[in-house]
């Protein structure tokens, strides 16, 4: 698959169903993350890979009502970093970035695989760490969801997730976000 299809096939879907995770599945997302570029080669990333069932529903507990869709999935994966692991320079912190890029390699990866990668912001943090035992200095910055998507739709979800189940949502234009020469209030 080229690289435009594959960014075009990624969704964000939350009707899911089971799929198996295998060792084969955790090393490939693994190794696309761990292949993506990061300030002076640091590799801030950190995950916890979660797909045992009894761990899946204590992670349950941490998500915010609105993300009961995601108690569908075969995989979380908690993605996590601190400032200390990466490059501080002048002020900038890089490892939210560098994460959040390798993350975007494993997202990418997944759905090469056939996989839905949502990635999700409601949650508990602090009972993301205490569930998985991720110590209090670093910090959570996502989950990702992964499971394989369904022809169904899941009865959990308000009609604006149904919504965008069925269309993508709507994306800006790229002369919304990118300027040229120089940044100019819109």
């Amino acid at each position: 698959m080229d690289f435009t299809a594959l960014m075009e096939r990624r969704r964000a879907y939350r009707s899911l169903d089971p799929v198996e995770i295998t060792e084969d599945v955790i090393f490939a997302l693994a190794e696309s993350a761990r292949l993506a570029p990061s300030c002076y080669n640091n590799q801030p990333w950190r995950y916890v890979f979660v797909f045992d069932s009894e761990m899946l529903k204590k992670l349950y507990n941490a998500f915010n009502r609105g993300n009961q869709w995601a108690e569908r999935a075969s995989l979380i994966i908690a993605v996590f970093s601190e400032p200390d692991q990466d490059c501080r320079i002048k002020g900038r912190d890089y490892f939210l970035f560098d994460t959040g890029t390798a993350t975007g390699f494993l997202i990418l990866r997944a759905t090469e695989l056939g996989l839905v990668a949502h990635p999700i912001a409601g949650f508990d943090e602090i009972k993301v760490k205490e569930i998985l035992h991720i110590p209090d200095h670093m910090t959570v910055i996502t989950l990702v969801i992964i499971g394989k998507r369904s022809a169904n739709i899941n009865p959990v979800l308000s009609e604006k997730q149904v919504a965008a189940e069925m269309q993508r949502p709507g994306r800006l234009a790229v002369n919304d976000f990118v300027f040229r020469n120089e940044y100019t209030k819109v």
